[in-house]
């Protein structure tokens, strides 16, 4: 409730009814919700200025008040008009930009003390109630408002982080920017191919192919156990590059019978 006391206090002279009261409370809610007051009135007038007070001539028609409201950003417009009916006050709110209305019916009396009008301590009752309804019935248009404009806000920031996407540009095939090879340089830069000059230095720096330590998948043989009728073994050193120079085994399978016989193999002078 903080400033609708001060509010009050500069209208209180002019507070002739409870609806007076009614309407000064709603007033306040609204500016509250990051709105100032332009005057009263469907059109507006030069010279108008923003203000958190109510406008003179504000209650002159106690039949239909009629206020005009402009946010903080100057971006948004509100029009307010509280309807009498017997007892009841017919609040319309209608955003300018979209002509989206809401509304709230109030029964005065549950709100305002009649007999205590020049008394802020003791002329609103049950405000907690009438802000809930505000919020629930009357207010949706200015929360729908913010949030519009943090969408818009949100969507120029999205804009703004992202790169500027063409359709027609072809992407770039080198690595990102943040690539980083999987391979280290050598601890010394001497060392290129000096596994192939020393077989047992553990290095993988040769320059020469070799399939027993490339990572590739070994075979079976390793010629450091020796081959039986052939070399005995540890004649090759272990992990020694080593090509086989005949077939492994003694014993190679001999002609299939089913093998075709050369021609006239049973001529007697071949």
């Amino acid at each position: 409730m903080a400033g609708l006391e001060l509010l009050y206090t500069c209208v209180a002279s002019s507070i002739t009814s409870p609806q007076d009261a009614a309407v000064c409370f709603i007033h306040w809610e609204i500016v509250k919700s990051g709105y100032k007051c332009l005057g009263t009135g469907d059109e507006p007038i030069p010279g108008e200025k923003k203000s958190e007070l109510l406008p003179a001539s504000w209650n002159t028609n106690k039949e239909l008040y009629t206020l005009r409201y402009r946010s903080n950003d100057d971006k948004f417009n509100l029009l307010l008009k509280a309807i009498t009916v017997d007892s009841s006050l017919i609040f319309n709110l209608m955003d300018s930009a979209t002509d989206k209305v809401t509304d709230m019916t109030v029964n005065v009396s549950d709100y305002v003390n009649e007999a205590s009008l020049q008394s802020f301590e003791g002329v609103y009752k049950n405000t907690e109630d009438l802000v809930r309804r505000m919020k629930s019935s009357l207010l949706p248009a200015v929360k729908e408002e913010k949030s519009v404009r943090k969408e818009r806000k949100d969507r120029f920031k999205d804009s703004e982080s992202q790169p500027e996407r063409d359709p027609l540009r072809i992407p770039s095939r080198g690595p990102p920017a943040s690539y980083t090879p999987n391979w280290t340089d050598p601890l010394n830069p001497f060392a290129a191919g000096r596994a192939d000059l020393d077989p047992f230095s553990g290095t993988t720096e040769g320059m020469i192919m070799d399939p027993l330590r490339a990572g590739f998948p070994r075979s079976g043989f390793d010629p450091s156990s020796g081959i039986p009728g052939v070399l005995p073994p540890g004649a090759v050193p272990p992990g020694a590059r080593f090509d086989p120079f005949g077939p492994i085994g003694r014993h190679r399978p001999g002609p299939d019978p089913d093998h075709l016989p050369p021609p006239n193999y049973d001529d007697m002078f071949m």
